[in-house]
């Protein structure tokens, strides 16, 4: 929010010698939340509640409406940052930030498939690749897309 408009290093340790796809994950879901923040947070007297605020008093019980429900997951929706109280995070298995984000990055690389490019995308790689070749005089490939 002070300007800054560049992540970098997504994944890096040790200034990027070192490479986690853990840390990558983590990262990504940080970045994911200060996106959502510099996209500012609307403020509307239906999101504020102050109908309900005011219905309910001082002492009541916000935790219960319909419109609390509705909107406490929409300021963030993290993947990975578990906010369990500690007995269900505890019985869950106590597991850390980063050891959930390696399961996951694991998870992903073991069944990831990636979609196929369409016919009119490979068209024009191709396109790319043969014009590039002719300019520089080199031999058409014989790899099939």
């Amino acid at each position: 929010m002070a300007g800054a408009n560049l992540i970098y290093g997504l994944g890096m340790l040790e200034s990027g010698v070192t490479f986690d796809y853990g840390q990558l994950l983590m990262d990504c879901e940080f970045a994911r939340l200060i996106k959502f923040t510099i996209g500012g947070i609307p403020v509307t007297d239906e999101l504020l509640m102050t109908d309900d605020i005011h219905a309910v008093g001082s002492s009541g019980d916000f935790l219960s409406l319909d419109s609390t429900y509705k909107y406490m997951r929409a300021q963030s929706k993290p993947k990975l940052i578990d906010r369990r109280v500690r007995e269900e995070w505890a019985a869950g298995g106590s597991t850390d930030l980063h050891e959930r984000a390696t399961d996951e990055a694991r998870r992903l690389l073991e069944t990831y498939a990636p979609e196929p490019l369409s016919p009119e995308v490979l068209a024009a790689l191709r396109d790319i690749v043969e014009t590039t070749e002719k300019e520089l005089g080199i031999e058409p490939a014989q790899v099939a897309f």
